[in-house]
C-alpha cells in the first residue's frame, strides 16, 4: 500500500487536472448544446468516457514503457491489430454522414482511428530511437513513411481527409524531430504538392473539393458548403469579451451552428463564454502541453522523448485544425478539439497516452 501511494505521489498532477479542467470545460459546453435538442444522452455518455478514460490512464500509469521500447514484435502486433481494425471497417460499419469511419455497438461508437494515431506514435518512436544517427539515409524516411501509408489509405478511402492528414503532419513532425535532413524535406514537399494536384480530380470526393473552396472563396459559399464556417464566425464574433453566458447561445440555442458538440464546438463555447472563458481554455491548453514537454526535456533517452513529441505535436495539430475550422481559416476536415469535444474513442485514446505519459515520468533512465 505504501509502494501505491508513493506511485501516485510521483505523477504529474498539474498534467492530470489541468485535463479533467478541459474535458469539464467540454461537458458544460456539451451540456448547452443538448438543450436544443431536449436530449442529453451525448452529455451522459462524454461523462461515463471520462470515467473509463480516467480508470485506464492511471491503470498505464503502473506500466512500464520499456516494454513498448523493448519489444518491438509487441508493437508490430499493436500495428497489424489497428490496420486489421481500419480495413474492417468497410465490411462491419454502418455507413454514418456518408463515411465509413465508426464500428456501431449498441448505443456507442467506435472510431479506430483514434488509437491508430496513438500505436502510429509509439511505432516511430521505436523506429526512429534506434536510428536517428542515420537520418541522412533517406531508405528510413521511405520505411517510416509505408508504415503511415497504409493506414492513411485505409482512413482516406472511408473517405476522412482529415484525420489522414493528420497522419502526415504527425509523421512529418516526428521526422524534424529526428532529425531529418533539409534537402530530404524538401523533397517531401515536393512530393505532397504533386500528389496534391494529382488528387484533385482523381481520388477527391465532391463534397471534399466543396469544402476546400469554400476555405478559398468563403463569400461565394455562403449557402452552399461555407454555411458553417459562416454561422460560426458569426457565433464567434456574437460572443463578444464576456460571451453570451451559459445556455444563452443564440447560435447554438437556435440550431443555427451545425455539430457544435463536434466540430464547431470552439464556436460553441466562443459564443457562450467569449474572449475571456477562450483565453482560459488556452491558458488549461498551455498547461498541458508545457507539461507533456517538460516530460520530453527531462527523459535521457529517444524512444521516451520522441513519443511525447509526436503526441505533444498531435495534441497541437489537432488544436490548431479545429480552431482554424471554426475561424474559417481552413476547410472543414471534421477534427475534434482534444479534451473539449464530444467522442468517445477520442477522449479515451487521449487518457491512454497520459497515463503512458505518467509511465514515462515515473519509471525514469537511470
Amino acid at each position: 500500500m505504501e509502494n501505491f501511494w508513493e506511485h501516485f505521489k510521483q505523477m504529474d498532477w498539474v498534467m492530470i487536472l489541468s485535463a479533467i479542467f478541459l474535458v469539464s470545460l467540454g461537458l458544460v459546453s456539451i451540456y448547452s448544446a443538448s438543450l436544443f435538442r431536449g436530449d442529453f444522452l451525448n452529455f451522459k455518455k462524454q461523462v461515463l468516457f471520462l470515467g473509463i478514460g480516467l480508470l485506464l490512464m492511471f491503470a498505464l500509469s503502473f506500466f512500464d514503457w520499456r516494454i513498448l521500447r523493448d519489444r518491438p514484435y509487441f508493437v508490430l502486433i499493436l500495428y497489424f491489430l489497428s490496420v486489421c481494425s481500419l480495413a474492417f471497417l468497410f465490411f462491419f460499419a454502418p455507413i454514418t454522414k456518408g463515411v465509413k469511419a465508426w464500428y456501431k455497438i449498441g448505443p456507442f461508437t467506435l472510431d479506430p482511428i483514434e488509437i491508430t494515431k496513438i500505436i502510429l506514435i509509439i511505432l516511430l518512436a521505436k523506429y526512429f530511437s534506434t536510428r536517428h544517427v542515420e537520418m541522412y539515409d533517406i531508405k528510413h524516411i521511405f520505411i517510416s513513411g509505408l508504415y503511415v501509408f497504409i493506414p492513411f489509405v485505409l482512413i482516406f478511402l472511408q473517405p476522412n481527409l482529415g484525420s489522414g492528414i493528420l497522419l502526415i503532419f504527425l509523421w512529418l513532425g516526428i521526422l524534424v524531430a529526428s532529425g531529418i535532413e533539409l534537402k530530404h524535406f524538401l523533397l517531401l514537399f515536393l512530393i505532397f504538392l504533386l500528389i496534391c494536384a494529382f488528387s484533385w480530380n482523381r481520388f477527391l470526393k465532391s463534397y471534399q473539393r466543396e469544402r476546400i473552396i469554400s476555405f478559398l472563396a468563403p463569400q461565394t459559399e455562403t449557402l452552399g458548403g461555407g454555411w458553417s464556417q459562416f454561422q460560426s464566425k458569426v457565433a464567434i464574433g456574437a460572443g463578444g469579451f464576456w460571451g453570451k453566458g451559459f445556455k444563452r447561445g443564440t447560435q447554438v440555442q437556435l440550431g443555427f451552428l451545425s455539430l457544435p458538440q463536434t466540430d464547431f464546438m470552439f464556436s460553441a463555447f466562443a459564443e457562450e463564454f467569449g474572449f475571456l472563458g477562450i483565453s482560459f481554455l488556452f491558458f488549461l491548453v498551455a498547461i498541458l502541453f508545457l507539461r507533456i514537454m517538460k516530460i520530453s526535456f527531462e527523459t535521457k533517452t529517444n524512444f521516451p522523448r520522441l513519443f511525447t513529441l509526436g503526441f505533444g505535436l498531435s495534441f497541437i495539430f489537432q488544436i490548431f485544425i479545429h480552431v482554424g475550422m471554426n475561424l474559417g481559416l481552413l476547410p472543414v476536415v471534421g477534427i475534434p478539439f482534444p479534451f473539449i469535444s464530444y467522442g468517445g474513442s477520442s477522449l479515451i485514446c487521449n487518457f491512454i497516452a497520459l497515463g503512458i505519459l505518467q509511465s514515462l515520468r515515473i519509471y525514469k533512465e537511470k
